[in-house]
């Protein structure tokens, strides 16, 4: 999956308050990926780096993988073709939901 281009529907829009916990609003566009399975049983999770105002979808390339070990997820990380976040980037971008969660990314 790692480079594969992929569309994102976007259901959490940057800025946007997270559905359980009010104090918390994403930094990121978050959505899914219909069509793809997740571990879950529900279509793919994904955030979305590199765009910098709330969109309804995006395509772009699957940069990185975030395995979260205490809770079997996997989110994808989306960005543009020609952006190529580090691992420290990534970390930085979605620490405000992954924070919470036991997480390794692969590149």
């Amino acid at each position: 999956m790692l480079g594969k281009t992929v569309t994102v529907t976007v259901d959490l829009p940057l800025g946007t308050c997270h559905p359980g916990y009010s104090d918390t609003s994403y930094s990121v566009n978050y959505g899914y990926i219909e069509g793809i399975c997740a571990p879950d049983g529900e279509w793919q999770d994904a955030y979305i780096l590199g765009v910098n105002e709330p969109v309804a979808a995006f395509t772009g390339k699957v940069a990185s993988v975030i395995r979260r070990r205490n809770d079997g997820e996997e989110k994808w990380v989306v960005c543009p073709e020609s952006m190529f976040p580090s691992k420290e980037e990534t970390a930085r971008a979605v620490d405000f939901c992954e924070r919470y969660f036991d997480s390794e990314i692969i590149m």
